[in-house]
């Protein structure tokens, strides 16, 4: 039975014993992501709840298995409220996923929706296998919601595939549970072994393969991490790895106990690893890139820089404060309603939410728009109209920005434009562009202030830290503001730190804070300027490449090491 079918009255709950994949949470199916969407209570060991999270409901409360304090009770009789069980801990030396299995029962006999949550895919994971038994024998209604195996999920990412044309024999072996009969059985084979085993257990692993019978020149891949931007892979053979891991300085390591996927076969592809290695190649791949807006405003471009490899990190870099007198706004909007206006444009979210929340405090809503053109500079504030119940009549073609919106814009026709008049509800440090754009139209132009821009507060110490101290690999500087405001709450970035600059006078304004600008736009638009960085970080990795050095990310560098300035 569906989750989202389940009759509310079940004395038992559901339990859907979910499988959250190797670590990348795009590879979480439509179903799970559907089931995490419906679900009252999560239940996740703590290295899953970031994959998992984001497609939970809102209002999480943490519960953890160690009794300490949590932020919230377990979802009770009244409006299902998600708590997220951090089954990691452990209580009076009980194994943490004993009380998970107990937590899971308890919260489905609540009659609640369970979601239990795995690394992997359920089928392989022991303990889920007992929780399903157990549910079973209490008679409380399960399913199961396959996902991506780690022994799968991760050479594919690592570049490496388990079968060719001929269609060798695979085998999969946890060299953690692995009897002798099951080392000789895969060395006795011909085929792909891939290897489920710890950090600091891989030699040990590539020993018992030859000790089998396998030869000790069989190419084998190492991969830690995979499927995240943290993910390195090591090329040997079986007598070599635990020496290039050694000279890697792999081994010894603190973190020596991560489970890592190892493959080895004479026809598993490791040998051709730098042409399919199509995931650690991505341009940014591991990039920490600092972007200096709100999670809003930089939605669309931190999605395109993850989709170079990067992690972005957003810091607000200015707070958004109502506008010093009302009367304006007000007189705005109340204009809007009695028809003032023939067109109202929307040049940013936030202008969107000043209204929205001006509308609010009148008792209207997105009915009051009726008869009005609506026109919104880019796809984020367009997004932010429609969540409002707003459809805009006009969102640039081309360029996402005050000209691009011009270019598209009509000018006034006194035959087919009944007035003349366009409400333009702005920041109170916005440039004149769009006003003096829409006068040459013809238009008259309400310029009004409905937000004011101030200073953000200063970031956490530990990003004001990586800020100084060359933890961020890359800056996006999209307007000089945030290049002023970057460095008064927080400081200025390294010299190591790669600054990226959105067009001139940004770049101006960065190189008059003492920094050196590296790549800049082509075009003064977000998205072209991470493609630009994108650029940068191609032709740095060729070039380390080209030269036989080591691919290394920009914070990688040794401390007082000078910066080449870029060609862009």
């Amino acid at each position: 039975m569906s989750p989202t079918t389940l009759p509310t009255g079940l004395e038992h709950g559901h339990v859907t014993f979910l499988g959250a994949g190797p670590g990348d949470p795009g590879l979480l199916t439509l179903r799970a992501v559907e089931a995490l969407a419906h679900a009252d209570v999560l239940v996740a060991e703590h290295d899953v709840l970031d994959v998992v999270r984001e497609h939970a409901r809102r209002g999480v409360a943490e519960v953890h298995t160690d009794g300490g304090p949590s932020s919230g009770p377990l979802p009770g009789t009244g409006t299902p409220q998600l708590a997220v069980v951090d089954g990691s801990s452990t209580t009076a030396g009980i194994p943490a996923v004993r009380d998970a299995a107990h937590l899971v029962m308890e919260a489905a006999r609540g009659g609640r929706r369970v979601v239990r949550a795995v690394p992997g895919d359920p089928g392989l994971d022991t303990y889920a296998a007992e929780e399903m038994l157990a549910c079973a024998a209490a008679g409380v209604p399960f399913e199961v919601v396959p996902g991506v195996a780690a022994a799968v999920g991760v050479p594919a990412y690592a570049g490496v595939p388990l079968r060719d044309a001929q269609g060798a024999d695979v085998r999969f072996v946890d060299a953690r549970t692995a009897s002798d009969r099951c080392w000789t059985e895969v060395g006795a084979s011909d085929g792909t072994v891939v290897v489920s085993t710890t950090l600091d257990s891989v030699g040990a692993a590539a020993g018992e393969l030859v000790s089998a019978g396998r030869k000790p020149d069989t190419p084998l891949s190492v991969t830690v991490a995979g499927t995240t931007t943290r993910q390195r892979t090591w090329t040997a053979t079986l007598g070599t790895i635990a020496q290039t891991l050694k000279q890697a300085k792999v081994l010894p390591s603190p973190e020596g106990g991560r489970p890592v996927i190892a493959v080895v076969g004479e026809r598993s592809a490791a040998a051709q690893r730098d042409q399919l290695s199509w995931f650690e190649s991505k341009p940014l791949f591991g990039w920490k890139v600092l972007v200096p807006r709100t999670k809003e405003q930089a939605a669309s471009l931190s999605d395109q820089l993850r989709s170079y490899g990067a992690v972005p990190h957003e810091v607000p870099t200015i707070a958004v404060e109502p506008p010093r007198t009302p009367q304006q706004m007000e007189r705005a909007v109340k204009g809007l309603v009695t028809g003032r206006y023939e067109w109202i444009a929307f040049t940013s979210v936030n202008a969107v939410k000043a209204v929205r929340e001006k509308f609010e405090e009148y008792g209207l809503d997105a009915r009051a728009f009726a008869g009005i053109k609506v026109a919104a500079v880019g796809e984020q504030t367009a997004k932010a109209l429609v969540a409002f119940g707003v459809k805009p009549d006009l969102v640039p073609s081309g360029e996402q920005s005050a000209a691009g919106l011009l270019e598209d814009w009509p000018p006034y026709d006194p035959v087919f434009d009944p007035i003349d008049r366009v409400f333009l509800p702005r920041a109170d440090i916005a440039t004149e562009t769009l006003v003096a754009g829409l006068i040459e139209l013809g238009w008259e132009v309400d310029d009004v202030t409905a937000y004011r821009t101030v200073r953000a507060s200063p970031p956490p110490a530990e990003t004001r830290e990586a800020i100084k101290g060359g933890g961020f690999d890359a800056v996006l500087f999209t307007s000089s503001s945030t290049v002023r405001n970057l460095v008064g709450i927080a400081g200025k970035p390294h010299n190591v730190t790669v600054i990226a600059c959105i067009g001139p006078a940004t770049a101006k304004t960065a190189e008059e804070h003492g920094l050196r600008v590296d790549v800049m736009a082509p075009e003064p638009s977000a998205l072209r300027l991470a493609e630009a960085l994108a650029d940068f970080g191609t032709r740095r990795r060729t070039a380390a490449l080209e030269a036989g050095d080591p691919v290394t990310r920009p914070s990688e560098r040794r401390p007082g090491a000078r910066r080449r300035r870029s060609s862009t």
